[in-house]
């Protein structure tokens, strides 16, 4: 099966047409009619459902088809260009994933300032719940995710990034901003605002206050750090978020961090990739500047 015929069958179910297709990819509709037979003939099932005026509408065997045929073919071309491309030219597409509570505060200087040096460089920078890092980083989708507290999984490679300290977040006027440090005793029975329970920063706290036999008051449960910050400013409860995405709000004095008597709570930052895939030069580029930058 020729990979135009593959393309062909993606380009006519994205736009719904034959002639469009067959103007895309400069060739005549009766050579994409010839294609799309093809196909249907390998897998003796219709995959697409032809209306009036040369329109198209995939069957549900076409759906699945489609659905899995875009990201292989997707990650075929991204082969083809690191395989073409010039060992000593960083340029090209990067596409990456990150959660919240990392990518917002502490990646955008490193990203900044590598854009900077390399201005021929694309990076898509996304914003993702964790899981759904770790499923677009095993299906090939990314070139690599960064998460905390990365978990090791057979087909994903770790790279460590660093660490982030954990502190209490309060507002200002609350009794226990008072104090220079605070014990997690402290918090015995006091409302708390927290991550979602799938999330792993939710768990890592939890296994903190569990070590040291601490039962919060659990108000709110939210999958976003920045509606956290918002909900403790509000007075609605306090919280355990990394000291760098509070650093404007404790700036303007909207939110008061305090270090825990117990030490630092330090979570480990990493990136995650598809075991066997090799960087582009200008992935392991942006991957070393990231490096670099969350170790200082």
């Amino acid at each position: 099966m020729h990979l135009e015929t593959w393309l062909t069958f993606l380009r006519v179910v994205e736009l719904g047409s034959l002639s469009r297709a067959a103007e895309a990819h400069r060739v005549t509709q009766s050579a994409v009619s010839q294609q799309l037979r093809s196909l249907e003939q390998r897998y003796g099932r219709r995959l697409l459902e032809r209306a009036p005026r040369t329109m198209a509408r995939p069957t549900e065997a076409g759906q699945l088809l489609y659905r899995e045929l875009k990201p292989l073919l997707a990650s075929f071309a991204d082969l083809e260009q690191r395989v073409r491309a010039r060992s000593d030219v960083i340029a090209g597409n990067v596409r990456v994933a990150t959660v919240y509570s990392v990518g917002l505060h502490t990646l955008p200087p490193a990203l900044k300032v590598f854009l900077q040096k390399h201005p021929e460089v694309q990076v898509r920078l996304e914003y993702r719940r964790t899981d759904q890092i770790y499923a677009a980083c095993t299906s090939g989708e990314l070139d690599f995710g960064i998460v905390a507290l990365p978990a090791r999984r057979s087909q994903l490679v770790i790279t460590p990034l660093g660490e982030d300290e954990l502190v209490l977040v309060l507002p200002p006027e609350h009794e226990l901003a008072q104090q220079r440090k605070v014990s997690l005793r402290a918090l015995e029975q006091l409302p708390f605002v927290a991550f979602d329970r799938d999330i792993p920063t939710r768990r890592w706290v939890d296994k903190a206050l569990r070590q040291r036999q601490v039962s919060v008051r659990y108000v709110m449960e939210l999958d976003n750090i920045e509606t956290i910050k918002r909900s403790v400013e509000a007075g609605l409860g306090l919280s355990i978020l990394p000291a760098q995405a509070l650093v404007n709000e404790v700036r303007s004095g909207t939110l008061v961090t305090r270090p825990l008597k117990e030490g630092p709570l330090r979570r480990p930052i990493g990136a995650i990739r598809r075991r066997g895939r090799e960087l582009s030069v200008s992935a392991q580029a942006l991957l070393d500047s990231f490096a670099a930058d969350l170790r200082r």
